[in-house]
């Protein structure tokens, strides 16, 4: 393991001329408006000064909000930060304003039955933005949590809308994505198409829609007699990103579900006025993968490719807009475990990254939900990469500046270590940086922050505990993981707990959990 700054990327790095993006319109400089922290995707608050290299050791729990006990962890969202106040969906299907500093709610909206917010929400012009878990997306009033409206973007089945929407010059940009590729061998699969929607920010209509795959055709049947269809899929998991200068939208898409066609494991660029293709650059050749390929009882008949040869290579994590030496440039991770960039006007490769070794049927080794370019460098974190790894790369070679693995004590210390079978060493959420740290969380419950020079644990927080919340509900900690990461924002530091494929045993709901000096 290297920790060391490397000094000729030090050197290089010198050299460079290097931009984050600008914040997203109408947000105060410290807040965290929208998953991405700004239009660019930086993910990145530059305006944080408070919490550095120096006193993050003086970090300290100041509130945990606990969610009702509702049997096994549902989805949660990251927050939102603005004005004050948090604004995000909790795995009790409701969706929640809390005071920024003391927890305090301030007003809660109940999902419906079933239903739940897996997205971060983004605010802007009043409203607050969100999508959820059926395939519908909403319009709070920012003040009060009133619907202002809602418009269902897909009535697919399993449709789901994991995207976090954008807002740009009144429209908000959201992806789609379904989980029909996971029914058991009697569904009919597939017939979803993914797609990339602008709806009207102020009445919820669609202003254009892109399609991802052509629609889908029956071409026979499953050996249960199911109607099988082809091709489906490439569904828009990540968030979208925004160049606000060429009013360019980037955006990564997933694998087929069946057949082979669209615009699979795919970089969009879209014209944001009409959704027309600026240019788009395809990362894997063949990508065809349903849940029932894992299964060894069924993969003969009902993985739509031979056995081996399925992948689910997924481009899930949301891109990064960054320039170097004058060149605009665009990355963006995938579930293979590399990192691609390129140019971010005509498309054309500068470089690619192998960070882990890939690991088909799943993707679970590679770069899951989203990175982080602080100005001077690309933090990306591989999830089950044999452990998970965070690492430092020079934004404009790709060289590798340093690499810190998930500790190798991270499941034989604090509340992960009475759980040995379901504890695993990965970096699953996407990576937060402000000026000097980098915040990534891990499955084995602890919340690290690094020092972004070298790569050094400069503060660690074990998750896995009790705690008291300050809605009165007791509460425990879990894994870090998929869905967002850590938000920075205005001195505190939030983070989400829970939601994990194994979760670790709880008869009390999961926590949100606030820090500061």
């Amino acid at each position: 393991m290297s920790r060391r700054f490397l000094a000729a990327g030090l050197a290089a790095l010198c050299a460079l001329t290097l931009t984050a993006g600008t914040s997203s319109a109408g947000a105060a400089s410290g807040d965290w408006p929208t998953w991405t922290k700004d239009l660019s995707g930086s993910r990145f608050n530059g305006s944080e000064h408070r919490i550095t290299p120096t006193t993050v050791g003086n970090l300290k729990l100041k509130w945990a909000f606990s969610y009702p006990t509702a049997g096994a962890p549902g989805p949660h969202s990251q927050p939102a930060v603005a004005d004050g106040a948090l604004y995000f969906g909790g795995e009790d299907g409701r969706f929640y304003s809390l005071d920024a500093k003391s927890g305090a709610k301030r007003w809660t909206y109940q999902l419906p039955p079933n239903d739940a917010v897996q997205d971060g929400a983004s605010v802007a012009a009043g409203r607050v933005y969100f999508g959820d878990v059926t395939g519908t997306v909403r319009a709070l009033d920012q003040r009060t949590g009133h619907l202002l409206w809602q418009y269902q973007v897909d009535a697919t089945p399993l449709s789901v809308v994991t995207s976090s929407p954008i807002f740009f010059e009144g429209h908000i940009f959201v992806g789609t994505s379904s989980g029909q590729n996971t029914g058991d061998q009697s569904t009919a699969c597939c017939t979803f198409r993914g797609h990339v929607d602008s709806i009207d920010a102020a009445t919820g209509r669609l202003s254009w829609r892109y399609y991802t795959v052509p629609p889908p055709q029956q071409v026979g049947t499953w050996p249960s007699g199911a109607a099988r269809y082809e091709p489906s899929g490439a569904g828009v998991w990540s968030s979208p990103v925004v160049d606000a200068r060429t009013h360019t939208l980037y955006v990564g898409t997933g694998q087929n579900y069946t057949g082979h066609g669209g615009d699979f494991d795919t970089l969009l660029a879209l014209n944001t006025s009409n959704g027309h293709v600026r240019w788009k650059q395809q990362v894997t050749p063949d990508d065809t993968w349903r849940s029932l390929c894992n299964d060894p009882q069924s993969a003969d008949g009902y993985c739509p490719v031979p056995q081996g040869t399925a992948l689910d290579w997924d481009l899930g994590a949301t891109p990064n807009l960054f320039t170097v030496n004058g060149r605009e440039m665009v990355g963006i991770g995938q579930k293979a475990g590399y990192y691609h960039v390129f140019d971010a006007h005509t498309g054309q490769v500068v470089w690619r990254r192998l960070l882990s070794t890939p690991m088909p049927n799943g993707g679970l080794s590679g770069i899951q939900w989203g990175t982080s370019f602080d100005g001077q460098r690309l933090y990306v974190a591989t999830m089950m990469g044999d452990p998970g790894t965070l690492y430092a790369l020079d934004p404009a070679t790709g060289k590798e500046l340093w690499h810190t693995p998930n500790p190798a004590d991270g499941c034989t210390t604090g509340g992960a270590a009475q759980y040995p079978d379901l504890c695993t060493p990965s970096f699953i959420p996407a990576v937060t940086t402000s000026p000097g740290l980098v915040y990534e969380g891990s499955a084995d419950g602890k919340m690290r922050v690094f020092d972004s020079r070298t790569g050094q644990v400069r503060w660690t927080y074990d998750t896995v505990r009790d705690f008291d919340g300050v809605n009165g509900i007791p509460g425990r900690g879990g894994a870090i993981s998929g869905g967002g990461g850590v938000i920075v924002a205005n001195g505190m530091v939030y983070v989400q707990t829970g939601y994990w494929m194994a979760p670790y045993p709880s008869d009390r709901g999961h926590v949100l959990l606030a820090f500061g000096l």
